[in-house]
């Protein structure tokens, strides 16, 4: 099996990164409709908890998630979990100019941090949930993140995903290859997929709203697909 990047490995990646991800319209190039997943799970967010007071925004990178919920709900109080720290020491500084709520960052992993139960309207997760590994850790993340929302509050996600039929996987994967060397070029597109074979181990949507079934949510949805990139949620 081929060796993927551990966890010391990933935040040492993105500590190095922090300006390309503190700009949505170059940090996420890579990503297939980036802007219109981040735009439909903020916008879903507010309708689904209009009067939401509190964000819980798990991998929150430079805060991009956030500032786009601000956008919809000013005020909110933010809470913002990140394995580096200068990206979380980023996304405070960018959050904290956008809402006149409380901003508390948190540096760890969203699977062992201590957060309190039944405290958050909104939970999001975006392009997170793929650097997780065996069933367990998807099982036990899901079942922590349902604990911490307050019942009718949701969890969004936007992330890379695969296919459950193995040669419909192929297929969205060298379409997506398709798309990174019209971008640029064949080595952007070999770059690309080399670190996603290293660093990323995405499960299909079917896989993930199944798990979050199991773990309570009493609804879930998908707001966008697009080859290998969903934006989905679900409501507890």
């Amino acid at each position: 099996m081929h060796q993927k990047s551990t966890i010391e490995e990933i935040r040492s990646r993105f500590d190095n990164d922090v300006d390309r991800f503190s700009n949505l319209d170059t940090g996420q190039v890579s990503t297939i409709d980036a802007t219109v997943s981040l735009e439909l799970i903020t916008e879903a967010a507010k309708r689904i908890v209009p009067a939401a007071t509190q964000l819980l925004d798990i991998g929150c990178g430079a805060g991009n998630y956030t500032l786009m919920m601000l956008q919809k709900l000013p005020g909110l109080n933010c809470t913002l979990v990140d394995l580096s720290k200068p990206m979380l020491d980023r996304a405070l500084e960018r959050v904290s100019e956008k809402t006149t709520g409380v901003v508390k960052t948190l540096q760890g992993d969203i699977r062992e941090v201590n957060l309190p139960e039944n405290s958050f309207d909104i939970i999001l997760a975006g392009a997170v949930l793929h650097h997780l590994r065996d069933d367990k850790d998807w099982e036990v993340l899901f079942s922590k993140l349902y604990r911490l929302l307050k019942t009718g509050g949701c969890l969004m996600i936007s992330d890379l995903v695969i296919q459950e039929t193995e040669a419909i996987s192929d297929y969205t994967w060298e379409r997506y290859g398709d798309y990174l060397e019209e971008v640029n070029g064949k080595a952007y597109r070999q770059k690309v997929m080399e670190y996603i074979k290293k660093e990323d181990s995405p499960r299909p949507v079917t896989y993930q709203l199944e798990l979050m079934k199991k773990a309570g949510f009493r609804s879930v949805d998908i707001l966008h697909k697009n080859m290998c990139f969903a934006a989905f949620g679900g409501i507890k």
